[in-house]
């Protein structure tokens, strides 16, 4: 077996944990217990293009534990050294990792060929992963990562209770699920049922990679650890906050899922709210899971329902024609590949929201997401109040420009605050911005999204996860928007552009644009 803790990997890759500055409170994390982590569609996209990368990184960076064992398992026909072979081929393609990184990862990857819906399928790998653990003194400690579809989470669940790995006797036993969580209310309590029958809450760990984004987390340590906007951050001095994530792509090869989800499904349900979440939740008395999970819940409990009228007007939905991106034509949704012709699937909408309590009572708050917009732009932007009295309306006028928090989440991690200052020279009033890349000064590990929400499975840390009550309030929330939409309030708009005309009149209430 390698030696995990060999420090030369770390220099191969990241290099050693540095603090940015002498003043830096840091917490490098590291799991301590031997762990078997078991990817289950392992041959899929997801499992090449992110897990292994990341797990990978995690490896070169220290933070795996001296002993571990990654075992790949799927319906496909493999040997260990073709399994192998393949992450290598998937690390070179999208991570560029270094040989080197691989030689030493390589022993410790495995295959097992496994049916999700044969329960003797999970009898041979429950054998196999004791017999692996007592070869390799791998202990008890077992994830189970589902890089599948959605409509395979309740038979592997299953099954893997049969099997006897959801028992925690000799260790603990998590399950791993990546969204969507249930098509709609009804279907997310179904899986609900079907998984809590067999893992409790405490080992059912529901991604959302959103969560992990270094902006993301950098919300709730912006609020809460400086004392200049916590005081500022409320209905007295918030105009508004926008809430925005753009795509310049189409579905892509994704056609199949996407036109039976859309834009609502796929992105409000789960990034969407959790980013409002962070933005409206009030401070809990420690950072911990369940305090932190308490309070996101206490928000959704707080937004205010739709009704059939208030939805006509808050609410707007889109559907992209063809146009230019890029100096290239894309075409219309309608037709990708793997498209009906006549979808009403929705790939745009821009809703305003209300939380309805004594903090944000009667603020807007704008969720903007679409495919096929002119550029791919995730942000968070705090508009707040003008100044109650202008002293300078005799030089200046009665308008002034208002402050603006900006917290770019991606493609580039930063944050900026656009104040007024005065030109130099004559008497002239500017905007100015101050700008803070998330990087600048940095000379510390860095880890992705899914390196992060990974590192945390394994700490059994749940704060960047969702919570089944979360699920569910979101999913109410969402349910009068998410039945067959109405031909007439489906609006084109071109690719390339930043949504349909519609959308624009509903943001034009405050003057606001993407």
């Amino acid at each position: 077996m390698p030696d995990a803790a060999d420090p030369t990997l770390a220099e191969v890759v990241l290099g050693r944990p540095r603090n940015p500055a002498p003043d830096a409170s840091c917490r490098f994390d590291q799991v301590d217990g031997p762990v078997t982590i078991v990817i289950f569609g392992v041959t899929g996209d997801l499992a090449g293009r992110m897990l292994m990368p990341a797990l990978a990184a995690l490896y070169a960076g220290g933070n795996m534990p001296e002993n571990f064992a990654i075992v790949g398992a799927s319906r496909t026909d493999l040997t260990d050294e073709t399994f192998r072979q393949r992450m290598r081929d998937a690390l070179r393609e999208f991570a560029g990792a270094d040989a080197a990184v691989f030689d030493k990862l390589a022993p410790r990857l495995t295959y097992q060929r496994v049916h999700y819906d044969e329960p003797a399928s999970f009898t041979a790998l429950s054998a196999y992963l004791d017999d692996l653990s007592q070869a390799r003194n791998l202990g008890g400690n077992r994830i189970f990562y589902l890089a599948v579809p959605p409509t395979a989470y309740e038979a592997i669940a299953v099954n893997l209770a049969m099997a006897g790995l959801a028992d925690e006797s000799k260790g603990h036993a998590r399950l791993v699920i990546e969204k969507p969580f249930g098509r709609d209310l009804a279907t997310a309590k179904i899986l609900e049922q079907a998984l809590h029958t067999r893992f409790a809450e405490h080992q059912i760990f529901r991604i959302d990679h959103y969560l992990a984004k270094e902006t993301v987390q950098n919300i709730l340590m912006l609020r809460f650890a400086n004392a200049i906007f916590e005081p500022v951050w409320n209905r007295r001095y918030v105009d508004y906050v926008s809430i925005l994530a753009a795509e310049s792509i189409g579905v892509e090869h994704r056609a199949s899922y996407y036109d039976h989800f859309g834009v609502l499904r796929d992105m409000f349900q789960n990034h969407m709210m959790q980013l409002l979440s962070l933005c409206t939740i009030e401070p809990p008395s420690l950072f911990e899971a369940e305090l932190v999970r308490d309070e996101k819940s206490k928000v959704f409990r707080a937004l205010r329902p739709f009704t059939a009228a208030s939805l006509a007007e808050n609410l707007v939905l889109g559907q992209y024609a063809s146009g230019l991106i890029g100096g290239q034509r894309a075409p219309a949704y309608l037709d990708e590949e793997g498209v009906p012709g006549d979808s009403p699937t929705p790939t745009f909408a821009a809703m305003k929201v209300y939380v309805d309590n004594w903090r944000w009572q009667g603020v807007p708050f704008y969720m903007i997401s679409g495919k096929r917009l002119p550029e791919k732009r995730t942000e968070i932007a705090v508009q707040f109040k003008p100044v109650p009295y202008s002293m300078f309306r005799e030089i200046f006028g009665d308008h002034i420009k208002a402050n603006r928090l900006t917290l770019r989440i991606q493609p580039d991690e930063q944050v900026s605050l656009t104040f007024q200052a005065k030109a130099p020279g004559p008497m002239c009033l500017r905007s100015v911005t101050m700008n803070f890349n998330y990087y600048q000064g940095y000379e510390g590990p860095a880890l992705s999204a899914y390196a992060k929400v990974l590192l945390d499975c394994m700490l059994g840390d749940q704060t960047l996860f969702w919570r089944q009550d979360g699920v569910e309030l979101c999913w109410r929330f969402l349910a009068p928007m998410l039945g067959q939409p109405d031909p007439n309030r489906l609006f084109l708009y071109k690719a390339g552009t930043w949504g349909p005309q519609e959308a624009g009149k509903l943001l034009a209430a405050h003057g606001l644009t993407p």
